[in-house]
């Protein structure tokens, strides 16, 4: 058996923001992939403006460096558990992982889901400690914490014998013990090179391809990433696809890229081992397998993660539907939802009755989440439901989606935070006290119980809590009502500017959510009712001059700060009857049902059922 020892695959997991694509920059730059004169961006692999944002990584992204003799090709992939989809899809492209945990926080729920992937598909580990300088890093206890979760993971006994180096990805440093940091990373390209295998040359076998990640190109359309599992593919070879169905479709490969830094450049063939990119065929689909003409065999089809959480997605008809947005036509709105099937295998997108809505499906809040915000910023306008968790039927059995839930809280918030899980259908699993005055407890919580629970989480902690969660498993349905918001709101009586006089006429009923001078219809929400029922107000009133002077006229009345929502809050807080109305410009919560009196008559029916 040979191998390409000129070669190297690996994938870099990690749980949010413990430093994987800072450090996919630093192997970048210390391999000198770039011009000395280059400028590189920082996170560079994070290329879409919601990503630098948020800091998050929301696709997975290939890059590949030369370093010495070696091509290394290296995935950056997403560490929240909403783009699952595609770290299972990038384990079947990598002979191992390099798992970066940081060395204050420890593994985390993503940590755990990303490393029981990569373990499942008996891929070669080795750790990364980023973080290394923060002042109060405990390196040695984190590798045992990462020892413990290999263990309970199920790891063999070869990939419990994994290589730890130590690093900081931010100032570029990394060495084989914490105390000798070098600014190099050296230490992690050798360790690479010594610990992943090499892929197998099977070069003068039949082609199998198989399709891993999706883009798109307006000039040569669909585009197939994909590791060349077996044989060699080359420009102008005639294939056939095989597809999910069974069926078959024959094409010619018109295009095939390769990767070098953060450039895709065309080439003539690749050869088993290679990672590349394959044009020629519009309705290609992740999981599907190229083969020759002559020796069709296909590999076995990539399991995708189900959705757990969907929304129906409708055409805005508020009284301010068309004034801020381009796109704002069911037509429009139908084209891009159908756009972004193009390249997201874990969204599915069904028709309703109405031909404005549609039922959209995704994996959690933040993946839906981050379309939307996608869609508003190229100039979309639309109305969103309340999120609710799929519920399928297993064996007979309704179930629901389950999700582990960590929480990192100061002792003194240890309570509040137990009691309001618990009030959520939780299960607390595990109870750890750091001796630094924080708490760090596991549960087990039905997602619905979950949705609109960030909000009220970080109020009870004074936002000095942290929570993580990740989806563990569909379970037997949970009978009665799980969370949900427990206040009434303020709304709307009428069309008009909100004034600083009617605001300050409703500060002690509760929490308003616009500014003076905001344009509001009948039937918005302008604020949070101190009270568990819905209540209708006169925001827009003005005060009526009199030509009598007030004693206390030369006081200045000043109005508390509003409460601004951000989506992500807006989705969360929504009730059954409620729409969050999402523009370019702007974010608004309303009723379904716009108009007082029939709001009342409809809510009156819906209790005598």
């Amino acid at each position: 058996m040979q191998l390409r020892e000129d070669i190297r695959n690996i994938a870099i997991i990690a749980h949010v923001d413990h430093g994987k694509t800072t450090l996919v920059d630093q192997l970048l730059k210390y391999s000198g992939t770039f011009r000395e004169n280059e400028q590189v961006d920082e996170r560079a692999m994070d290329s879409g403006d919601i990503e630098r944002e948020r800091g998050i990584t929301i696709l997975a992204k290939n890059t590949a460096i030369n370093y010495h003799d070696t091509r290394i090709n290296i995935l950056d992939t997403p560490g929240h558990a909403d783009f699952g989809g595609e770290v299972e899809r990038i384990m079947k492209m990598v002979d191992g992982v390099a798992l970066v945990v940081d060395a204050y926080e420890g593994t985390m729920p993503q940590t755990r889901f990303v490393l029981k992937k990569a373990l499942e598909q008996k891929l070669t580990p080795i750790v990364v400690l980023n973080k290394i300088d923060r002042p109060n890093a405990r390196p040695q206890e984190v590798v045992d914490e990462v020892l413990d979760l290999f263990i309970e993971l199920g790891a063999d006994d070869e990939q419990l014998e994994f290589p730890v180096v130590y690093a900081s990805a931010i100032n570029g440093t990394s060495g084989l013990e914490p105390e000798e940091q070098e600014e190099t990373m050296d230490p992690i390209f050798s360790t690479i090179l010594e610990h992943i295998p090499a892929p197998v040359d099977t070069r003068e076998d039949p082609l199998q391809f198989q399709v891993t990640l999706l883009d798109y190109n307006d000039y040569v359309g669909r585009i197939g990433v994909g590791r060349v599992i077996r044989g060699s593919i080359k420009v102008g070879q005639q294939v056939v696809v095989m597809k999910k169905d069974g069926s078959t479709k024959s094409f010619r490969i018109s295009k095939l890229f390769g990767f070098i830094g953060l450039k895709r450049i065309e080439i003539e063939e690749a050869v088993a081992g290679d990672i590349v990119a394959v044009s020629g065929l519009d309705d290609i689909n992740v999981g599907e397998t190229i083969c020759p003409v002559d020796h069709q065999e296909a590999l076995p089809f990539l399991r995708i993660d189900e959705p757990t959480l969907q929304m129906t997605f409708l055409v805005n008809n508020s009284p301010f539907a068309g004034k801020e947005g381009k796109f704002v036509t069911a037509r429009k709105i139908e084209e891009r939802l159908m756009k972004q099937l193009e390249t997201d295998v874990s969204l599915r997108v069904d028709p309703t009755e109405s031909p404005d809505a549609w039922v959209v499906s995704g994996r959690g809040e933040l993946h839906l989440s981050i379309l939307i915000e996608n869609m508003r910023r190229e100039g979309y306008e639309l109305q969103l439901s309340k999120p609710k968790v799929i519920i399928k039927e297993i064996d007979g059995v309704k179930c629901e989606p389950v999700e582990r839930v960590q929480v990192d809280v100061p002792e003194e918030y240890t309570g509040s935070v137990m009691e309001s899980l618990g009030e959520r259908k939780g299960e607390m699993l595990d109870m750890v006290n750091h001796g630094n005055g924080q708490v760090r407890i596991e549960f087990k919580v039905p997602s619905r119980g979950l949705i609109g629970y960030s909000t009220e989480f970080m109020s009870q902690t004074r936002g000095y809590g942290i929570l993580n969660h990740t989806f563990e498993a569909y379970e037997p349905l949970i009978q009665g009502q799980v969370g949900g918001r427990r206040q009434g709101v303020l709304v709307a009586l009428e069309n008009g500017k909100a004034s600083t006089y009617g605001i300050m006429q409703l500060e002690d009923r509760g929490i308003i959510f616009v500014d003076p001078g905001t344009e509001v219809y009948a039937g918005m929400i302008v604020g949070e009712h101190n009270r568990d029922n819905d209540l209708t107000v006169n925001i827009t009133k003005e005060k009526h001059l009199t030509n009598v002077r007030s004693a206390t006229k030369d006081q200045t009345s000043t109005i508390r700060k509003t409460r601004k929502m951000s989506l992500e809050e807006a989705l969360e807080y929504l009730s059954e009857d409620e729409y969050c109305e999402v523009t370019p410009e702007s974010i608004r919560l309303r009723k379904k049902i716009l108009n007082k009196s029939e709001r009342e008559k409809a809510a009156k029916r819906t209790k005598l059922v």
